[in-house]
């Protein structure tokens, strides 16, 4: 828990001067906040957190010179204890799923009202997550929404029959294709799984419900 006394220090992370200004006018308008320094891309901004070990850094995530990403898994690397909050355009899924695996505290869009990020730095600087919104309703929905499936359609058939204890010969009959072919999709399982035997096969197919339950 931060000294509610103490104004929560901040490095700004961008690569826009506009941006970085702005961020910059808005902080030190309001009690509370500390700007420290600035950084126009992610090998400065670690460079920066190392030297002066701010409380938060606010950091974008694509930046010619030195992206967020990497910059953050280095802070991370590091031990730096710094919270990251990303302040980004960028929504996707993909991108945010990366920034918090690399170790950001939480991911806020740029579009944020000023209220909105001023409490997500002061949740940031106390080690809480913070997602905003839009975010967090894009991540519930790629947890809820099932993986789709790696495996053909015919490979999958493969795995069922092999599931229930088939032999190569009795899948080629049911099939209707060659004892060869058989073991060429088994082949492709394997190699889609990352299992190296029927068995694991089997077991990786209920693990990533390709499988109905056993």
């Amino acid at each position: 828990m931060l000294d509610p006394v103490r104004d929560i220090s901040l490095l700004l992370v961008d690569d826009h001067p506009v941006v970085r200004n702005g961020l910059r006018g808005m902080f030190e308008s309001a009690p509370g906040f500390t700007v420290l320094a600035e950084a126009s891309d992610g090998v400065q901004a670690v460079a920066l957190a190392a030297e002066l070990t701010p409380d938060v850094i606010l950091m974008d995530l694509r930046m010619p010179g030195g992206g967020g990403l990497d910059a953050i898994t280095e802070l991370n690397r590091r031990k730096i204890r710094s919270q990251v909050l990303v302040l980004t355009t960028w929504d996707t899924d993909t991108d945010t799923l990366r920034a918090i695996e690399a170790g950001a505290t939480g991911y806020l869009l740029k579009d944020a009202p000023q209220e909105e990020l001023f409490n997500a730095v002061r949740l940031a600087a106390d080690g809480k997550t913070v997602l905003s919104p839009t975010v967090a309703s894009r991540l519930v929905s790629a947890v809820r929404t099932p993986a789709p499936t790696p495996l053909a359609a015919r490979e999958r058939q493969v795995l069922e029959l092999v599931a229930k204890g088939t032999s190569n010969r009795d899948i080629a009959r049911e099939l209707f294709i060659s004892e060869a072919t058989v073991k060429t999709h088994l082949s492709h399982v394997f190699t889609k799984l990352g299992v190296t035997d029927r068995a694991a096969a089997v077991a990786k197919g209920y693990e990533q419900g390709i499988l109905g339950r056993p």
